[in-house]
């Protein structure tokens, strides 16, 4: 018998529960009370915390499913606003031209596969990729959906512009990851960058889940903000008071450990994640390894102008280094352009080829050539998405398109997923999808899913409830 504080399972109970999962192993094998307990601990049936996986028993649910736990570090470049699916990676060139826009589509290196001809740099290496074309969802508010597509949870307001963020959220996709991932000492467990995604259209302002939520701020993504394209940027965080040494840090985190010890018993939840973090705080001022995944100083000159001298370049060749450095998951938002981002209204097509296309197309580019050729990318899932796309039919007066969550497309590379593959179909417009249709809660969980995190695993938030952490199914078929 297996027992947690919430719930007790017999041996014959979990092989009940664990036949009704079937569906996760192709071959229908008989299941053996060694497998049945083997799952449970995996978390795959309702109820058991993260704290139970092992990795003898990860290894047992690897060679039953496809890609479970390849990968070892995940990058997310969330294009905040909702990028065009038929003037990016899902073109019509046969529909009429008020669908169809002003852009040409180009082979790529995967046969049938054509993609929107600003996007050069992608072309050759889609062998590295998979393509989606039917992601969908019903709802066409920014905040909500981006709630949605960096947690893989419904918001607590759905379809809503409305509610800013609070603790009631869930936790973004990379909190939720760090409670499954040792960090080297000093590093943070998850990295956010150049600010957290905001729309000054939307009433709620921020978009919501891009905290730890319920989880506690102990484990929020640390943010990373500023342009460090430019040549005087540094970060805030690890830059120490002038006169002040680590000598003189380590002597005062000791003075406030001696501090914290003696107010135990007066100690609240927020209180320990206050200390948390300014555990964190003093590991990142003293890391010299912190220091040098952050300086992009060390990068060639030619590897910086390979990734693109701009903001969205060079926040993505920093998220690389992270990465090579031991942090987990890094996300890079589309940054504060001062123009609506992704969220093309009005002249669409301008925008696109112009400002948004360009250091998009390079930077994926030169990160998924990087890590092919340091062989990094069979253990990183690279993930290239936003919250939803755009209309089919072009607005006439202002060459713009508006909002579109019906159907919409992604990419994903690395981390065990196939390459040189498309997954799903729209139709001969765009407008739904016409097969294997895919929801933003389905990508999350196919994430988490290649990540090592179980379907059944809970986490418990700061009033000791246990939450499911998946709001969708894995796509098995994604994996190659």
């Amino acid at each position: 018998m297996i027992s947690n504080r919430h719930n007790t399972f017999t041996a014959s109970s979990l092989a009940a529960k664990l036949r009704s999962l079937e569906w996760m192993f192709p071959h229908r094998q008989r299941f053996r009370r060694r497998a049945v307990l083997a799952a449970s601990a995996l978390g795959l049936l309702p109820g058991l915390s993260a704290t139970q996986i092992r990795a003898e028993d990860s290894s047992i649910i690897a060679n039953q499913t496809p890609g479970f736990g390849k990968a070892k570090r995940c990058l997310l470049l969330f294009m905040w606003g909702g990028p065009s699916q038929l003037d990016t990676l899902d073109p019509k060139p046969n529909a009429p031209r008020e669908v169809r826009g002003e852009f040409s589509a180009i082979p790529t290196a995967t046969p049938g596969l054509q993609i929107c001809e600003h996007f050069k740099h992608l072309a050759p290496l889609t062998d590295l990729v998979t393509v989606i074309r039917s992601l969908n969802h019903d709802d066409p508010a920014h905040l909500s959906s981006a709630h949605t597509a960096m947690t893989g949870q419904l918001p607590p307001v759905n379809k809503s512009d409305d509610e800013p963020p609070s603790r009631r959220d869930s936790p973004h996709l990379g909190a939720l990851f760090s409670k499954f991932r040792d960090v080297p000492v000093g590093l943070p467990s998850s990295v956010m960058m150049p600010w957290k995604t905001f729309h000054p259209a939307a009433p709620g302002g921020e978009s919501p889940g891009q905290s730890a939520g319920w989880l506690g701020q102990a484990v929020d993504p640390m943010l990373v903000t500023g342009d460090p394209n430019l040549p005087n940027w540094s970060l805030p965080a690890l830059q120490l008071l002038d006169g002040l040494d680590t000598q003189r840090l380590d002597h005062r985190r000791a003075l406030l450990a001696s501090i914290d010890r003696q107010q135990q018993s007066l100690m609240d939840l927020s209180t320990l994640g206050m200390i948390s973090q300014q555990e964190q705080a003093f590991r990142l001022l003293s890391s010299n390894q912190v220091r040098q995944a952050f300086d992009l100083s060390k990068e060639d000159p030619a590897t910086r102008d390979r990734y693109g001298r701009n903001i969205h370049g060079q926040c993505v060749l920093m998220a690389r280094r992270l990465l090579e450095h031991g942090v987990p998951f890094v996300s890079v938002n589309w940054h504060n352009d001062g123009q609506n981002f992704w969220d093309t209204h009005g002249n669409n097509f301008n925008r696109l080829k112009n400002d948004l296309i360009p250091p998009s197309d390079q930077a994926l580019a030169a990160v998924l050539t990087d890590l092919r050729d340091r062989g990094m990318l069979d253990d990183t899932l690279v993930v290239w998405v936003g919250e939803f796309g755009r209309r089919p039919q072009i607005t006439a007066n202002n060459a713009g398109r508006e909002h579109h969550p019906f159907c919409y497309s992604g990419l994903m590379a690395g981390g065990g997923i196939k390459g040189g593959a498309i997954y799903g179909a729209s139709d001969e417009i765009a407008k739904y999808p016409a097969e294997n249709p895919m929801s933003p809660r389905d990508l999350i969980a196919t994430m988490l899913h290649a990540m090592g995190v179980p379907p059944g695993a809970t986490l418990n938030d700061m009033t000791g409830r246990p939450h499911g952490l998946y709001g969708g199914s894995p796509v098995l078929p994604l994996f190659g």
